[in-house]
This record gives C-alpha cells, sequence and structure tokens, in this order.
C-alpha cells in the first residue's frame, strides 16, 4: 500500500506493516483525536492519533529503525481511549498515562496478536516492552520519535512552522547508540523552541483548557452515571459524543451542550472561570560537543531561558474567563 504522508512525503508499506495498519485497532484511531477535546472546539484542530502513528513509523523508518521497532511505533497508541488524554483529566491522573496502564489489555483482546504470530512474531517482545525501543521511546527531557512527530504534526498543521523548516530539521538528527539527537546547538533551539509553541500556545491555549475541562466533566458526569462505561470509551471521539449528545440526562445533555465551536474564552487571571495546570512536559536535548553528549541548556541561555517560560506558565497554570459558551 502506497502512504502519503504531509511531513515525511510518500512511502510504500506490504506485508505486516501493511496487515497491521489496515487492523481494526489502528483504524479506530482515524476517529481518535491526537488533541482530545479540541476537535470539538475548533474544527483546524484536526490530528489524528492515526496520523501521528503513522508519522512515528515512517520517523523511525527514516532513521534506520529496524523493521520491529517500526512495529512498535506504529501499534504505541492504539491503546487511547476516545477523546484522548481527556480520560486522564476525568481521573485526576496527572502522569496522563492511563492509555499506557491499559495497553496490555487493549493490546491482547485484539486481532493483534494474531496478525504478529502469523508472521513469526510474539506480541510480548515487541510491544510490552518500549525501553528496548530507544528511538520510539526517551524519557523527556531527550528527543525520540513520539516527541518529535507529534510537535512537528501539531504546529504544521496549526500554522506555527512550515515543511521547509521541518526538513531542515529532519536533516539534522542523527542517531547515536539508537538514541535521537540534534546535530547542533542551533538544532536543539529549533526544536525546543517549536516544543514551547506545543505547550504553551496549544496545550495551554484557553480555548483547548476549556474544552478540556468541560468535556472531562461530562465524561464523568456520564461514568457516574452508569450512561456509557470504560468500554464505551474504546470506540471512536464522534461515536461516544453521539452518545453523550442524545443522552436523556438533564446534567449530560446540559453539558454536552457548551462543547462547540461558537465558544469564546479568554485568558483573565483576576476574573475567571476556571483554572487547570497540564503536566509539566519540557525538552532540554542532549547535543554531541567535543565528543561528548551534554545537555543543551548548558551552552544554550536561549533554551535555558525558553524552557523557564515554559516551566513558570505550566506551574502557574491557566485562568481561564468563558466570554460565551
Amino acid at each position: 500500500m502506497k502512504l502519503t504522508d504531509v511531513i515525511y512525503g510518500d512511502y510504500t508499506v506490504d506485508g505486516i506493516l501493511e496487515e497491521l495498519i489496515l487492523s481494526s485497532p489502528v483504524q479506530r484511531l482515524k476517529g481518535v483525536y491526537q488533541g482530545g477535546a479540541s476537535y470539538f472546539v475548533n474544527e483546524s484542530w484536526n490530528v489524528t492519533r492515526y496520523d501521528h502513528s503513522i508519522g512515528v513509523m515512517l520517523l523511525i523508518k527514516s532513521l534506520g529503525g529496524s523493521l520491529e521497532e517500526q512495529i512498535a511505533g506504529l501499534l504505541h497508541d492504539v491503546s487511547h481511549t476516545a477523546f484522548s488524554h481527556v480520560i486522564d483529566f476525568v481521573f485526576e491522573n496527572k502522569n496522563e498515562d492511563y492509555h499506557e496502564k491499559i495497553y496490555h489489555q487493549i493490546i491482547a483482546n485484539s486481532e493483534i496478536p494474531h496478525i504478529l504470530e502469523n508472521c513469526g512474531y510474539d506480541y510480548k517482545t515487541i510491544l510490552l516492552d518500549h525501553s528496548k525501543w530507544t528511538l520510539l521511546e526517551q524519557p523527556a527531557p531527550e528527543l525520540c520519535a513520539d516527541r518529535i512527530d507529534y510537535t512537528l504534526r501539531d504546529m504544521y498543521n496549526y500554522g506555527s512552522i512550515t515543511l521547509d523548516e521541518i526538513h531542515l530539521f529532519l536533516d539534522n538528527l542523527i542517531v547515536i547508540d539508537g538514541k535521537i539527537y540534534p546535530e547542533n546547538t542551533i538544532t536543539a533551539e529549533w526544536i525546543v523552541k517549536t516544543y514551547c509553541k506545543e505547550v504553551i500556545d496549544f496545550f495551554m491555549n484557553p480555548l483547548n483548557m476549556y474544552g478540556y475541562d468541560i468535556l472531562a466533566k461530562t465524561v464523568k458526569t456520564a461514568l457516574d452515571k452508569g450512561i456509557i462505561d470504560l468500554d464505551t470509551l474504546l470506540r471512536t471521539d464522534q461515536e461516544v459524543m453521539d452518545l453523550l449528545q442524545a443522552s436523556d440526562d438533564p446534567e449530560v445533555k446540559n453539558l454536552s451542550k457548551q462543547i462547540h465551536r461558537n465558544v469564546m474564552v479568554t485568558e483573565n487571571k483576576l476574573e475567571y472561570d476556571l483554572h487547570r495546570r497540564n503536566k509539566l512536559r519540557l525538552i532540554d536535548p542532549s547535543v554531541p560537543t567535543n565528543e561528548q553528549l551534554i545537555r543543551a541548556s548548558s551552552v544554550s541561555d536561549k533554551i535555558k531561558n525558553l524552557n523557564g517560560k515554559a516551566r513558570k506558565k505550566a506551574e502557574e497554570g491557566l485562568y481561564v474567563k468563558i466570554i460565551a459558551n
């Protein structure tokens, strides 16, 4: 099959990758939006988990990753529930890792183990220990394919960076001992600046924060009242939203009506209707310097200042005033 990705271009995949892409767990991700509630308050925030999963697989491939690591990259998000990280707000899960907690269960109960087994692979070996896939995942503040792809994809789709900038950045990545690093400080400064835009301009956008807050309240109320259950959340975003909006329960109906694309909000520390803090997300990748890997902030005041502002913003949280909902 031919894949055309907005960032990585045209690729042909076949065999096990094609079979996995066509499987129902991966296809479901076409209806699960990366930004959770975001798409329901702003239709331009429309990056899907499918887009991202394909992108991570292609990025790993372009960096020389093995077929097994490409498989792990393709499947790393299949356990995301409808509305992505909204479920973490529902359960007040500050680590925002609910999808990781149910990953084994979702994989084991799908056709994925059978597909892998038919091609001679054990799903447990490939999928249940991502620590071996050092291109795919690295703890912050380092770079990894997952973190790189969602940052580039979001910021390109939302107009903050250009394809030329993206390709220049990708051309200046290097792999050392199976891990991804910027080749120089300038490249590190660009990705840190771009990541800070992701955190502040998107994750902490007042409209985005409003959407998460109201949708989390809606989902929590519907769960508490038995209108939906956790299995319901293994459907697509739109399917679950349709159930919420069709509910006869007055509280759920009222909350769900407040999730739409004509909402108007602003940031206001003095007069606010909600205050939320997100998980602190910062990157500060190591760069090769004098045959050593050194944290970029130790040689770049720009990175130090960018991360200082992002940290302050995240710790302070966002104060949102609702103008019209």
